[in-house]
């Protein structure tokens, strides 16, 4: 049987951009609900939610060609999203 010579949109790279983006935005997130925690991973909450912001909004623009979950980009950059917010406002309210 011989090897395909089209890629199924499935096996594209831009399905992993929705599942990668949503465990960052949760890491985001998380890192400002335990206060102990907050003091560790303040320096890489704003990290992973920039990440999860564009890796998601890659994810989503793939999304709508066919290629990956539309749900988990989107939750992924909006968790994302609240959690680098959540650092800015922090660090300008001081």
């Amino acid at each position: 049987m011989p090897a395909p010579t089209t890629a199924d949109p499935a096996d594209t790279p831009a399905v992993a951009l929705g599942p990668t983006a949503l465990v960052l935005g949760i890491l985001s997130v998380a890192g400002f609900v335990p206060p102990l925690l907050s003091f560790f991973t303040l320096s890489l909450v704003p990290i992973a939610g920039g990440l999860a912001v564009a890796l998601g909004a890659m994810g989503i623009h793939h999304a709508r060609r066919g290629a990956g979950r539309l749900w988990m980009a989107v939750a992924g950059t909006a968790l994302g999203g609240l959690g680098f917010g959540g650092v800015v406002a922090l660090l300008c309210s001081g």
